[in-house]
């Protein structure tokens, strides 16, 4: 069986490495729209490391690839021609790292409430004091190091200030913390080995950490560091994965396209937004197809059928996968492009409209007319578009003063990130105002998508005989 994931557990993302049976494997789409990469530059600094690792495993791990440097760092090239449909890689179970690797000394030490991603950092902190002594020197030591990484949370608290606006920002705080917890956690049993890990600091951790988030991927035997496939870089629209043979104990990659000599070999980590990129790994794309932006609703305190719009709320409230279920008086949701103005407005939550609905409500007889409605059909609260067009349009315009001002937020943030030429500006600072500027970016490109469907659909309304029952078919909307 063949399954697959990429990041840090900390978020409901993670780069997976999928299993798809040995039949299907032929059916996967192997098409890219990948954008032409430059020539290899040899990395000759790895000149021994895949003889190494194919020695240490007793197994080809690969013919086709040769390990360059980029303008996105160590890289994979094609050193022959590759055709769609080939294997490019197979890296043995016995040459990944995962938790099981710790020392047992450690891990007697370490209690239930220690992650998978603290004990994968523990082992990369054990080889790293190992130095060349350890049997996996040739790959950690180059892996990037102190101040080579630009997650969130090696950014200072002015970076931060540049994507405030994002809930990147919260996130990124929140994933800080949780290091710090964790590594207070583990903190007691590294000390009782001090000869190996006592001198282990936070910053330390923290790096380890980062390192696991983003180069490990999340598999049925939990979390492992796949040596010489981690060199891949990522391209949002590659259908290349990384797969895991559960038969053969390997993980292993299937070209999606054909590759010429010295093009740079590209796989997909996941389909992840511009926030998970920058949040886990550390960097971003200029056009992210997979962005989204998350807004928050409440209902005011000024009005006066909040508690019962609160206790409508949360009495329809489904437990669901849907993230953008409803529970409180203050919402979040994640929306999508919505690629048509014209369309149903895919990309913008259904939960969202249904609560806009709510919000637009003046009298009980409104809220006990939406309760009914729900209960009559599946349960889920003002899905339907209201029957009077004035409140149906009023709840929509609702939803559009709000993006319009996020949006004017988002306008406003954007403004000092603009590009200078200034030789004074450090590299780092440079690239992680890019980094924001992307990330910031591709949210209002999402805002504005969802505005133009908002203002069509509002001008559809006021402009048109309304019949309820043919705006839109509720059922087939996704949220």
């Amino acid at each position: 069986m063949l399954w697959a994931t990429r990041t840090f557990n900390l978020r409901l993302y993670q780069r997976l490495i999928f299993a798809v049976p040995h039949n299907l494997r032929i059916k996967l789409k192997l098409s890219s729209l990948s954008v032409p990469q430059g020539s290899c530059s040899l990395d000759e600094d790895c000149d021994d490391f895949l003889p190494w690792l194919e020695q240490k495993a007793g197994a080809k791990i690969s013919s086709v690839l040769s390990i360059g440097k980029s303008a996105y760092g160590r890289s994979l090239f094609a050193s022959k021609t590759i055709q769609t449909g080939e294997y490019i890689l197979k890296v043995p179970y016995c040459v990944e790292i995962t938790p099981d690797n710790l020392l047992p000394e450690i891990k007697s030490l370490l209690g239930d409430e220690v992650g998978n991603i603290a004990k994968l950092a523990i082992v990369v902190l054990v080889e790293q004091k190992l130095g060349q002594k350890s049997e996996w020197a040739p790959y950690i030591s180059r892996l990037p190091q102190h101040g080579e990484m630009h997650n969130t949370i090696f950014w200072s608290k002015g970076e931060l200030g540049m994507i405030h606006q994002s809930s990147v920002y919260q996130e990124a705080i929140n994933q800080k913390s949780q290091i710090e917890k964790d590594f207070w956690a583990i903190k007691p049993a590294l000390q009782r080995i001090p000869e190996l890990l006592g001198d282990i600091t936070y910053k330390d951790f923290m790096h380890a950490c980062a390192l696991v988030g983003s180069r490990a991927w999340g598999s049925t035997r939990g979390l492992s560091l796949i040596p010489f496939a981690d060199f891949l870089n990522h391209d949002g629209a590659s259908e290349s994965i990384v797969l895991s043979d559960e038969d053969k104990q390997v993980s292993e990659v299937i070209a999606d396209r054909n590759y010429g000599p010295g093009e740079q070999v590209l796989i997909r980590y996941g389909k992840f937004p511009n926030a998970t990129l920058m949040l886990d790994f550390g960097f971003s794309l200029p056009y992210n197809i997979h962005d989204q932006v998350q807004i928050q609703f409440t209902i005011p305190c000024d009005d006066i059928l909040r508690e019962m719009k609160i206790e409508l709320l949360q009495r329809h409230h489904i437990q669901t996968k849907d993230v953008n279920s409803f529970n409180s008086s203050v919402e979040s949701f994640t929306i999508k492009e919505v690629r048509s103005a014209k369309g149903k407005g895919r990309g913008l939550p259904q939960s969202l409209r249904a609560f806009a609905r709510v919000l637009s409500c003046t009298t009980p007889e409104e809220l006990s007319d939406l309760s009914s409605e729900a209960t009559q059909n599946d349960g889920r609260l003002a899905r339907r578009p209201l029957k009077n067009r004035s409140k149906e349009i009023q709840a929509h315009e609702i939803l559009l003063l709000r993006i319009t001002q996020i949006m004017e937020e988002y306008n406003a943030a954007m403004k000092p990130l603009a590009p200078v030429s200034s030789s004074s500006m450090c590299e780092k600072l440079a690239l992680r105002k890019q980094i924001a500027r992307d990330l910031l970016g591709g949210e209002l490109h999402v805002l504005k998508s969802a505005s133009a469907w908002l203002s069509n659909y509002c001008a559809t309304l006021s402009s048109s005989a309304y019949h309820w029952e043919d705006i839109g078919d509720y059922r087939t909307i996704p949220g």
